[in-house]
């Protein structure tokens, strides 16, 4: 005998049981859900001299993990401070990884590599981090600067350095460029050989990161000889060069040059408001000398005493920054310029900036 299954219809209340179990179990996994803590942020970093690069510079509040490569030749450490926050990595070995989970509320954090009793950060090594809202406004990601020369105005003429015992265990640090740099203690462009001159200085450099950095800026001045300048500054130099780092071209707050190893020692160690990397179009008395001049510039703490303008400190770090320096070469296999020694170098000795706008 067979039997044939039938199929038994279900009632409405079965229907309103089955429909409200349902529910309550899609109640529960969203409920569930919602219990589960969010995953951290996570910001990459990477550490390099004399760099902190991180992956974003803009975060929303709540707990973040930051994961850290030190992807230098020298131990480093990570420190995110700011908005009561005080946290630090321990020593990160070069080609070693690390890691700082933290709970971060709006605001702006400064993070950077403590090592040194912060003489990394000052080399650097520090960046901003941005905690915002979900309605914030989004904050700046550049930073920028307009800076205007002023005071009286002179050029540095070739000379001896005047602390070459200071330089010298520096000079040491250098290898390949030793010889070139010693030649300079004799005769170089950082010497107390000046001659008060005139002109004007104005520009615009923005630090957008390791790449994207840029200048827009006019340099107008006459020599000690009566040659009139005109210098025009457009682009940047990216280019590295050993113990020359160019920072991406633009660099705000550098502590460098005198015993810091970071670029020549026959410069004193200085802090900066700005330092900066360019090539620029030069012309003199009106006739194109180069389109492809290389400058350097800092808005620099003091080197310079009043009245005669000698070098006046080895270590000119704590003084008041002021000083804006502007030095130009002939650009890659171009000659010596017409002037004393093949540069030009000019500053301008009160010199002030405020932000500009990215």
């Amino acid at each position: 005998m067979t039997y044939e299954r039938r199929k038994i219809p279900m009632s409405y209340e079965s229907r309103d049981v089955a429909r409200a179990a349902s529910g309550v179990l899609l109640a529960g996994a969203l409920l569930g859900a919602a219990l589960l803590p969010d995953a951290p942020a996570r910001v990459s970093v990477r550490l390099t001299e004399w760099k902190v690069e991180l992956s974003q510079g803009t975060i929303a509040p709540g707990t973040v993990r930051f994961a850290i490569t030190n992807a230098g030749s020298i131990p480093h450490a990570f420190e995110v401070g700011g908005q009561g926050v005080e946290k630090q990595t321990a020593i990160i070995q070069p080609g070693a990884s690390g890691t700082l989970t933290l709970d971060l509320k709006p605001g702006s954090y400064e993070v950077y590599c403590p090592v040194g009793d912060d003489s990394h950060k000052k080399l650097g090594m520090v960046a901003r981090l941005s905690v915002v809202g979900a309605h914030s406004a989004t904050p700046p990601g550049v930073k920028a600067i307009q800076v205007v020369g002023g005071g009286p105005v002179i050029q540095i003429l070739p000379g001896p350095f005047p602390f070459p015992d200071s330089a010298a265990p520096v000079l040491k640090q250098f290898g390949n460029e030793r010889e070139g740099l010693e030649s300079q203690v004799l005769r170089g462009p950082y010497s107390n050989n000046v001659a008060p001159v005139s002109g004007t200085f104005t520009f615009t450099a923005w630090d957008k990161g390791a790449t994207r950095d840029s200048v827009d800026g006019v340099a107008e001045f006459t020599t000690q000889d009566g040659a009139r300048w005109k210098l025009v500054l457009d682009r940047v130099q990216t280019k590295d060069v050993p113990h020359h780092p160019r920072f991406g071209g633009v660099i705000m707050g550098l502590y460098y040059h005198g015993n810091t190893g970071v670029h020549t020692p026959l410069v004193p160690t200085i802090n900066s408001a700005v330092a900066l990397w360019a090539f620029g179009h030069l012309s003199r008395n009106g006739a194109v000398v180069s389109d492809n001049a290389m400058v350097h510039v800092m808005l620099l703490s003091r080197t310079r005493r009043e009245g005669d303008f000698a070098l006046a400190c080895w270590d000119c770090s704590p003084n008041k920054i002021e000083e804006l320096q502007l030095q130009i070469l002939p650009g890659p296999g171009e000659p010596k310029f017409d002037t004393p020694g093949g540069f030009l170098f000019v500053n301008w000795e009160k010199s002030g900036s405020r932000p500009g706008v990215g």
